[in-house]
């Protein structure tokens, strides 16, 4: 292997180190409003959006699916679209999680608005409590993610990973409190491989929210 090969993969691992590193963060950063995003989509009777514009749009897609496939159906609504006519899709009693990094993206914020002039509830990921976004929001969630998981803190990478495994988490945590057992999972995504397991893996244990528990 030669010198410059050696160089490309030194500079790959400690890439995927250093955003994994970010990723494991997420852990510890999880409280109060995981809960309460939780029992929130737990208790949504009406629909979920997700947005989000640039990388967090692909986030913000994934997030929609993953819900979807583990019982909680949620929907992708692209922000910029939803303000010349879609969002009137978004009705009281639903629920809007945005994904902006800075808290900035005027769309993002513009729809906010709207959609809670509507009745519905906005949760707000972002990097930055007191941004923009994070002051029009029902719930925020501050996710921060070392600067160095984004290449020349410019490229959003490692911070965007931070957010999608926050979402993961809460997929998976919602799938336990709806006892949405792996049996299910085919029935709504029958193409590829998962439709075709034959082997359903033991069922989940169950969570519960106690009613007379509030965050």
């Amino acid at each position: 292997m030669t010198a410059v090969a050696d160089e490309v993969l030194r500079e790959g691992r400690a890439a995927v180190r250093r955003e994994a590193g970010g990723v494991l963060g997420v852990a510890d950063q999880l409280d109060e409003t995981f809960v309460e995003a939780a029992r929130w989509l737990y208790e949504c009777r009406g629909k979920v959006f997700v947005t989000g514009a640039g990388t967090s749009g692909a986030i913000a897609r994934r997030m929609a699916h993953l819900l979807g496939v583990c019982g909680t159906p949620a929907v992708f609504i692209q922000a910029a679209d939803a303000l010349h006519r879609t969002m009137g899709a978004v009705t009281e009693g639903d629920i809007l999680i945005a994904i902006s990094r800075g808290g900035g993206s005027g769309e993002i914020n513009d729809l906010t608005t709207r959609v809670r002039e509507r009745g519905a509830k906005v949760i707000a990921l972002t990097a930055d409590a007191g941004s923009e976004l994070g002051r029009r929001a029902d719930l925020v969630v501050e996710l921060d993610s070392p600067p160095e998981v984004d290449p020349g803190e410019v490229i959003a990478m490692g911070s965007t990973l931070a957010v999608a495994v926050w979402g993961d988490a809460l997929a998976y945590v919602l799938m336990r409190l709806r006892r949405y057992g792996w049996d299910r999972v085919p029935h709504s995504h029958p193409s590829g491989a998962v439709g075709r397991i034959e082997h359903v893996p033991d069922p989940l244990p169950a969570l519960t929210f106690d009613a007379t528990e509030k965050t």
